[in-house]
């Protein structure tokens, strides 16, 4: 109904009589079926932020018990938060909840980076009271027009089932298939509440509902087989044959095939750089990250010069080719996505799951160590940095060298858009050690609310958070909700004055960003609240003291180390790949 305005018969019609409330137990609510189900997939904390339309529904989702409620000073750092919880569980689900269109379009940016990136993120938003679909009203909150579907409307670009939920009737059925969806597809869903729906009782929300059942994906077994039995007599001829992991190993649930993979066949292993992370490094035949002129050192040697390669999961895009320079020839390759095979030029094998090919294959291949025998032959440990002065200022190297060795099966790198994707690519992982970044969609800010998520989901896992100076300033906000949770990450803080991959790809004024008190902003977060401790470091001396402290007498603290560096400190790998992929960005047009 209208605010201010005498209820109608309609109105009325959808409010609960006494009587009727008492007939099902309180806990039968759609707002506590949603918490129970949410819990049942894993994400048992949802990153919110409260508006007038979401206020019932959070109420609901907390009294469940099975899910806590971690509240966000914005939609877009609660999305990100939720993609970054999603990937600390392997691709699990995460969760996010917000309010109807000011609070939905806010986080949809952060949406659309977990659908490039295949993560199952549930976004809830508190929708129009039922009784307004279709009573031509104007509601705050929206662009002034009687159309509740511009936020919708928004959310199937970027999302794989979209449920609008205005009747108590078929709510059951609808979050039922969004997040049953979200699961089977590995991308996001956008499930809309309405307002007055979700403390109603309904018999359809039991105490216990039946439990998902996900049937499962199966491959075509006669294709199968011809897929492997193609591949095999593929790599069996080739003489020095290498194998390459690339992203979409982990929707299809494939990073243990590929290992058994490279276990039986003797092959060199690289990552895509996206991959990172998900190929054991201490595998005795890992060579690095294939990444095209700015590859690990010898890596790129060894796969361009390779007579075979098999790519898992590859994606092929401007950033991870440098610009679309790979060395690469489509008849050497055998591409395996997801659900299909493609070898060579053809042919090609649909209904083809990824784990069932790979697993199959490594039966069928002879072992052949050619190629990593090339590779031992050429290969040059790497050197050490120069020693630092007493008193000079801190370079780049020198800090990554120090951030090596603060890795453990118990910590995890969480690496921001920037110089950050670089340096961070080149740290050797130990066994256990967690890995992520956001390299297909690329927006920065993103590694701050990430690391809340991931923080809140691995609580066995010390987050190490490298991030730049622009883009904490998109999201910095959201150091205050690690404080409030206790969190105990480190995060660098890497000041070198403004957006340095910008500046390597199309440098100008717009690139010079202004210098904040950095360790002063998180200090004035903290508040005298929770436990943190912040170092401002200029040498290689400072770090080390602020390091021991991090990892000493407070490591039980959120740790934020603001690590001044001198604005032109950049990889070289970061200046090749700029330079490349400004020459692809600055392509004249085609001619007519």
């Amino acid at each position: 109904m209208d605010v201010g305005s005498v209820p109608s018969a309609s109105d009325a019609a959808t409010t609960p009589s006494p009587a009727a409330a008492t007939t099902a137990p309180r806990e039968a609510t759609l707002g506590r079926h949603l918490a129970r189900r949410l819990a049942e997939v894993g994400a048992r904390e949802v990153f919110t932020v409260p508006g007038d339309f979401n206020l019932t529904l959070l109420d609901e989702l907390e009294a469940e018990g099975d899910v806590r409620l971690v509240g966000c000073c914005n939609e877009l750092n609660a999305a990100y938060a939720a993609d970054g919880y999603a990937r600390a569980r392997g691709g699990g689900v995460g969760a996010c909840a917000v309010t109807f269109t000011v609070g939905g379009l806010s986080a949809i940016n952060a949406v659309a980076g977990a659908f490039s990136e295949n993560l199952p993120v549930v976004c809830i938003v508190g929708g129009p009271n039922s009784n307004d679909y279709g009573s031509n009203r104007i509601l705050h909150h929206t662009i002034g027009l009687p159309d509740f579907t511009q936020e919708l409307r928004c959310f199937q670009t970027v999302t794989c089932y979209q449920a609008v939920v205005n009747n108590l009737e078929d709510a059951h059925e609808q979050i039922d298939a969004a997040i049953s969806t979200a699961i089977k597809e590995s991308k996001p869903v956008y499930i809309s509440i309405s307002c007055n729906l979700p403390s109603i009782p309904h018999p359809t929300f039991s105490r216990h509902p039946v439990p998902f059942f996900l049937s499962p994906r199966l491959s075509n077994q006669m294709n199968l087989e011809a897929a492997v039995e193609t591949a095999a007599a593929f790599l069996n001829k080739a003489v020095k044959p290498v194998l390459v992991g690339g992203p979409k190993m982990r929707v299809a649930k494939s990073c243990k095939s590929f290992v058994e993979l490279a276990d039986a066949c003797g092959y060199p292993v690289a990552v895509m750089p996206s991959a990172k992370g998900l190929v054991p490094e201490h595998h005795p035949r890992f060579i690095g990250t294939y990444w095209g002129a700015v590859s690990t050192p010898f890596c790129a040697e060894i796969v361009e010069s390779a007579d075979a390669y098999l790519f898992a999961g590859p994606i092929f895009n401007d950033y991870s080719s440098v610009g679309y320079s790979l060395l690469l020839k489509k008849e050497k390759a055998i591409i395996v996505q997801p659900d299909r095979v493609v070898i060579g030029h053809g042919p090609a094998f649909g209904c083809v799951l990824m784990k069932d090919f790979l697993h199959a294959l490594a039966a069928r291949l002879k072992k052949n160590t050619a190629a990593y025998e090339n590779y031992r032959r050429i290969y040059v440990p790497p050197g050490e940095p120069p020693l630092s002065q007493p008193g000079e200022p801190l370079r780049v190297n020198v800090l990554f060298q120090h951030i090596q060795k603060m890795l453990s099966a118990n910590s995890a790198v969480i690496a921001e858009t920037g110089d950050s994707w670089f340096n961070c690519q080149k740290l050797k992982l130990p066994e256990g050690c967690g890995y992520e970044f956001q390299m297909q969609y690329g927006s920065i800010g993103w590694s701050v609310g990430a690391t809340l998520g991931y923080a809140q989901a691995a609580k066995d896992k010390r987050v190490i958070a490298c991030i730049g100076d622009g883009s904490f300033q998109v999201t910095a906000q959201e150091v205050s909700t690690m404080l409030r949770w206790g969190q105990k990450s480190i995060i660098f803080l890497i000041n070198n004055g403004g957006y340095t991959i910008e500046v390597e790809i199309h440098d100008g004024p717009y690139n010079v960003i202004k210098n904040w008190n950095y360790t002063g902003v998180v200090e004035a977060f903290h508040n005298g609240e929770g436990k943190c401790y912040t170092a401002k470091v200029r040498t290689e001396e400072e770090l080390k003291e602020a390091i021991e402290e991090a990892q000493g007498p407070k490591k039980d603290c959120l740790c934020f180390i603001e690590v001044i560096v001198h604005k032109d400190d950049t990889s070289k790998e970061l200046l090749e790949w700029g330079s490349r992929v400004s020459a692809a960005n600055s392509r004249p047009p085609n001619p007519q």
